[in-house]
């Protein structure tokens, strides 16, 4: 179906958003199109404003309003750990545990050589440039994929030649997990990843 060229534009350019297909992006669409337009001005301008207001942090490249973020200037935080993630959104995946009290460092993105995403396109020197100042302990939390296993083996293979020590969150069995349900992966992972009790 041929639409109006504002509302083909505004589909073309919900759909360049991640995770947003041609199906989805007509549903976005029509949604504005029924929002009342003070609903419509308060989205646009909330997008310009934080586009416009963010920054990433100057220490562990977080998105921020400041040129430090929240978490590195919290004096209650442990600088002697830092715990590595892709993308700024593992942070408060990591902060729901309420249990990690080190600093973060975000990478923005994984390796992945098939879409020519190198170390130079990371955050990998920012990350090394930190490990002078006292840093016992680097946690890599990229996700059991190919891509984050490659990021995990490479900064650990960077890294520990610096005498940081290099950990990674255990994956395998969720709890109340069943043997007979788990996936082969899912078992090689719990079995590779065991620890003694």
């Amino acid at each position: 179906m041929q639409y109006a060229r504002p509302l083909a534009e505004l589909i073309a350019q919900l759909e360049r958003l991640p995770g947003v297909g041609p199906k989805s992006a007509q549903r976005l669409a029509f949604h504005v199109l029924r929002m009342p337009e003070d609903d419509v001005r308060r989205l646009s301008e909330s997008l310009i404003t934080a586009k416009r207001s963010l920054q990433l942090c100057s220490i562990c490249q977080n998105v921020s309003e400041a040129d430090r973020c929240e978490l590195c200037n919290d004096p209650r935080r442990s600088g002697d750990v830092i715990c590595v993630v892709a993308e700024p959104r593992d942070i408060a995946a990591m902060e729901r545990l309420n249990e990690f009290r080190g600093l973060y460092h975000v990478l923005h993105g994984l390796l992945n050589p098939m879409d020519g995403i190198g170390p130079e396109q990371l955050k990998v020197r920012e990350l090394v440039s930190r490990l002078v100042e006292g840093v016992d302990e680097v946690i890599i939390a990229t996700n059991p994929t190919v891509e984050g296993d490659t990021t995990a083996f490479y900064l650990a293979k960077l890294i520990k030649p610096l005498g940081v020590k290099v950990t990674r969150l255990a994956h395998g069995m969720p709890v109340g997990g069943e043997l007979d349900y788990a996936d082969t992966a899912t078992l090689l992972s719990a079995l590779e990843y065991r620890r003694e009790i």
